[in-house]
């Protein structure tokens, strides 16, 4: 009797020492904002919660105002050189205890209600993975954006879908969620696996894609976070050239999670358009695919679905099915890949007839410059040099 007393109380103490919530912030270089972001927290109406930082190498004062805070529920794991968002965020996660996982950045903070709404949310819907809300726009001041010509004013004012048109809409348009208002399941990071620590633009699109292909998630109509926008694009995604050319590396890998699916019912619910192409079969669901991405117009989509249509026809018994089912041959994808051009060459070709011209006319005149100039300072020199030969054999007749 005494045993089994003792095992319920084990039991009791071990469920009060695993918090409901796990709150994750990887901090870098936020020292302005670091503040501001733990007090949105320790202000939260639900309080049974962690809070799991990781410094990712920061180089100013981050640390020590993180340290300042003696709330018993904050744990701080410290990187000596900055090794990646997402290596960062994934430590937090793994040293977590929680049922649910809240990420937040550094730089922003929550409203006080945003962790009590949400948590309220998964209780009473155990088939959603993951909840999310609205989004208050801030600068780097703290200040609301209200400026309704702001470019990301509505860029995370979606209306809630079935997993499968959210998929449509991650592949056609990219993200529109917000990772630092989200409340995911413990289970559910399990189950799909953690962030990718190779991308840097896009890791939550990517989590979102693999969350979709399996579970349900869920908007909150209800701005529960201030996001802050840096000025001048400084913001780890701003939009600067750098994030561009890598945003499409990063979006042409994450639409591989897509050949993930495997039933032709699952393919017809996430994009209905493919049945125009064929019949779906499920051994030539990459064909399908890759038709819809050619069809999307966009560079890098093009050229991944040309490749994956390309790698599909290697295999000789797709290649008979795609030729039978939807009537294209290896023919045809000579064709179309003449079609797309996905380097732009054909806008190209036009311009190196006027880059060479160009530069020729500017070496041609450079050369005559250089010419002239040569035949100026050896006459220059020569002149010189009679004026001073000229002037020693005065000075040493004067002298004698």
């Amino acid at each position: 009797m005494k045993r089994e007393k003792f095992a319920i109380l084990s039991r009791d103490l071990n469920k009060h020492m695993i918090p409901t919530v796990s709150v994750i912030i990887p901090s870098f270089n936020h020292e302005r904002f670091i503040k501001e972001c733990i007090e949105s927290v320790s202000n939260q109406t639900f309080r049974d919660f962690e809070v799991i930082i990781t410094d990712d190498g920061s180089t100013d004062n981050s640390v020590a105002i993180i340290k300042s805070f003696s709330d018993p529920r904050i744990k701080l794991f410290v990187h000596p050189k900055n090794r990646g968002a997402c290596i960062a965020a994934n430590n937090c996660i793994s040293q977590s205890k929680g049922k649910y996982i809240a990420m937040l950045s550094s730089d922003d903070a929550w409203y006080p209600e945003k962790l009590a709404v949400q948590v309220k949310y998964l209780e009473n819907h155990p088939h959603t993975a993951a909840v999310f809300g609205k989004v208050d726009w801030i600068n780097e001041n703290s200040d609301l954006i209200l400026d309704e010509r702001f470019p990301y004013k509505h860029v995370f004012d979606v209306k809630n879908r079935t997993r499968y048109k959210w998929l449509n809409q991650f592949f056609k348009y990219g993200n529109c969620l917000c990772h630092p208002c989200s409340l995911v399941r413990r289970e559910c990071y399990k189950d799909i696996g953690l962030l990718n620590p190779a991308l840097a633009s896009i890791p939550d699109l990517d989590l979102w894609i693999r969350m979709c292909l399996k579970y349900n998630i869920f908007v909150l109509d209800q701005q529960l976070i201030r996001f802050r926008r840096m000025n001048q694009e400084l913001n780890a995604s701003g939009d600067n050239i750098k994030n561009r050319i890598r945003n499409r590396f990063e979006n042409k890998q994450v639409l591989n999670h897509y050949l993930d699916i495997t039933d032709p019912k699952e393919l017809l619910k996430v994009f209905p358009e493919a049945a125009t192409y064929g019949e779906v079969a499920p051994n030539i669901i990459p064909y399908f695919l890759g038709r819809v991405a050619i069809d999307s117009g966009l560079e890098f989509k093009i050229l991944w679905g040309l490749e994956v249509i390309y790698n599909l026809l290697q295999e000789e018994e797709a290649a008979r099915t795609v030729e039978d089912n939807c009537n294209f041959a290896p023919r045809d994808l000579i064709k179309l890949a003449g079609e797309c051009d996905v380097y732009s060459l054909a806008l190209i070709s036009q311009q190196p007839v006027v880059q060479v011209s160009w530069i020729r006319r500017f070496l041609s005149k450079s050369k005559r410059h250089l010419k002239e100039t040569y035949s100026r300072s050896r006459m220059v020199l020569s002149i010189s040099k009679r004026y001073f030969l000229k002037f020693f054999s005065m000075h040493n007749i004067e002298n004698k």
